[in-house]
């Protein structure tokens, strides 16, 4: 089964009441393949006419939504997809940079053919989303690698938290990423099956932690920018040899 049809369900990632909701489904994997930008209006009445449903399952999806931290509901002024802040996007890089080389640790430790078959499959699946220019199914898949590693080291608790961070991290991407493609590197990824692959446990959490800071590196923060040089500094000849 490729990985891009896989869908929740209790005991592979993170399974839980939202599965069987469309609206859930439906604006996560929008979120994940940076279709609807952070801010954007979440309309009860629109999305019930969008995915047929009744305005009730459209409030159960977006509260649910709203409890992964993708979605913020104000009384009175309705839903908007998240808008991350720059201390919020640190947090879950910072959370990201302490979970996942652990959970590339125990991945590397359990992994078996099948399990490496996925990885590799996952990652070929990616690289034809690149191919065909599709590079918000590209950023998805992207993500769960990261989600699918998690599931491999057979720790429920964790893999619930990273599948939450991947989903963040979209979001997050979206609004400060400076770099000319928002996904993870093909090469990195590559490096980490073959960790795994061989059940080098240090290696793979060593190359989870680097390839993490690499990506949270790229974050660009408007409040991290130096003050502007004073025009008159920056025209002036300057004085002295």
């Amino acid at each position: 089964m490729p990985m891009d049809d896989l869908r929740r369900h209790d005991g592979e990632t993170g399974g839980g009441g939202e599965a069987g909701n469309p609206v859930f489904r439906g604006i996560e994997r929008a979120i994940h393949e940076h279709r609807v930008p952070p801010g954007t209006r979440l309309a009860e009445g629109e999305l019930s006419e969008i995915y047929g449903v009744s305005r009730t399952l459209v409030r159960a999806g977006l509260q649910e939504l709203a409890h992964a931290h993708l979605v913020t509901i104000r009384p009175n002024r309705g839903a908007r997809v998240a808008q991350p802040s720059p201390e919020e996007a640190r947090e879950v890089f910072e959370a990201r940079e302490l979970i996942e080389p652990r959970t590339a640790r125990e991945a590397a430790r359990r992994a078996v053919a099948t399990d490496i078959e996925r990885l590799h499959g996952h990652c070929g699946d990616e690289q034809a989303a690149l191919a065909g220019n599709d590079y918000g199914r590209a950023l998805r898949l992207s993500g769960l690698f990261h989600v699918e590693i998690a599931r491999i080291a057979g720790q429920k608790t964790l893999l619930e938290f990273v599948d939450q961070l991947v989903a963040r991290s979209a979001l997050i991407i979206a609004l400060y990423w400076r770099r000319e493609r928002a996904r993870c590197d093909s090469h990195s990824h590559g490096n980490l099956i073959q960790a795994i692959a061989r059940n080098d446990a240090e290696e793979a959490e060593g190359l989870m932690r680097s390839h993490l800071v690499d990506i949270h590196s790229a974050l660009h923060f408007a409040e991290d920018d130096p003050e502007p040089a004073d025009l008159r500094h920056m025209l002036l000849p300057r004085t002295g040899p």
